[in-house]
Formats: C-alpha cells, sequence, structure tokens
C-alpha cells in the first residue's frame, strides 16, 4: 500500500509510543460519547506500561508497530500499532485485541497493513478465525473492519464508569 511508513514487531521499548498511540486515537475516536475522563481512565488501566511490556515478550502474543519511515532511521516515529493474540475461550480462534493509528496518519493505508500483518501472524500460528470488538457507536471502525470482510457475530454489553455500552463482535476466516 502506501510508502513512507513501516512495519515491523514491536519491542518492549515501543511501550510507552504505543501507550502514547493508544491515548491520542481513544480520545479523536471516543471523547464524543465516552468522555475525555473515562478515556483517559481506560487508558491509564488498559494500556498500563508493565501490562504493554508484557503482551510484546508474550510468544502466544503479535503486537506490530508502524513507523512514519524506515525503522532504521533515528528521526522514524511510532504511529501506529497492532495486537493480536489467542481468544480466551476457543482455541481455534484469534484475537485482535488492539489497532490504533495516529489521528493524523488516519487514511494513510496504515491500519489496513497492520490489519494484514496481524492476520498472517495469527493463521501460522494455526487459528482459523480472527475475532474483534468494537463499540457499536464507532461507526468508523465498524465500517473499516467491516469493508476488510469482518462480520458480526454477536454483540455484548461492556460497564464502564457506569454506563453501558453496546460492543460488536466481529470476525473473519483467516485464509
Amino acid at each position: 500500500m502506501e510508502t513512507g511508513f513501516a512495519i515491523r514487531e514491536a519491542d518492549a521499548g515501543n511501550a510507552e509510543a504505543i501507550q502514547s498511540v493508544a491515548r491520542e486515537s481513544w480520545h479523536a475516536a471516543y471523547d464524543g460519547f465516552l468522555g475525555a475522563g473515562t478515556v483517559d481512565g481506560i487508558i491509564d488501566e488498559w494500556y498500563a506500561l508493565d501490562s504493554l511490556r508484557s503482551s510484546i515478550r508474550a510468544s502466544e502474543h503479535h503486537v506490530f508497530v508502524a513507523t512514519n519511515g524506515s525503522p532504521t532511521r533515528e528521526d522514524s516515529r511510532l504511529v501506529g500499532f497492532v495486537h493480536g493474540g489467542p481468544w480466551t475461550d476457543e482455541p481455534r480462534i484469534g484475537h485482535l485485541m488492539r489497532l490504533y493509528v495516529r489521528p493524523d496518519s488516519w487514511g494513510r493505508g496504515i491500519g489496513t497493513d497492520l490489519l494484514e500483518r496481524a492476520e498472517i501472524a495469527l493463521e501460522a500460528d494455526g487459528y482459523e478465525r480472527c475475532r474483534l470488538e468494537v463499540f457499536a457507536r464507532n461507526e468508523d471502525g465498524v465500517g473499516f473492519y467491516e469493508s476488510r470482510g469482518y462480520e458480526r457475530c454477536d454483540d455484548v454489553f461492556e460497564e464502564l464508569d457506569g454506563a453501558s455500552y453496546r460492543v460488536l463482535l466481529l470476525e473473519k476466516k483467516l485464509e
């Protein structure tokens, strides 16, 4: 796809930049219905640096990062990441846990390339399908995944800060 960015496996030293990408992306995508305070709390909890480092090091997880240029360039900046691994209770289903790109890099093909890289890694691990969760109110996110072959398979409700939010489960056959 688009040139001008490179994708590589993450290393533990990328945890702070991954957290920064997550915070920027979450604020851009979710402040409108979750609120900035809730978003900050989620990032602090779900993207704690020690937890990110553990996921990066875990052999059953795949974390890839995108940088705005060659990964060997000293001035390259991390602009996106993806995190995949096992779905907790179904051994043939991989879980796309996270996929975020800095808002100033949206529309450049980075998310698509990160998604494809994660799907290839999950398929190589023997997973037949890939499943993910996305807020139903995140129309851009839902549209992104559906345009890449993901189909709705269920929905659940997530409780955050005393409010309930509909979350769609989307799934795709890996090939």
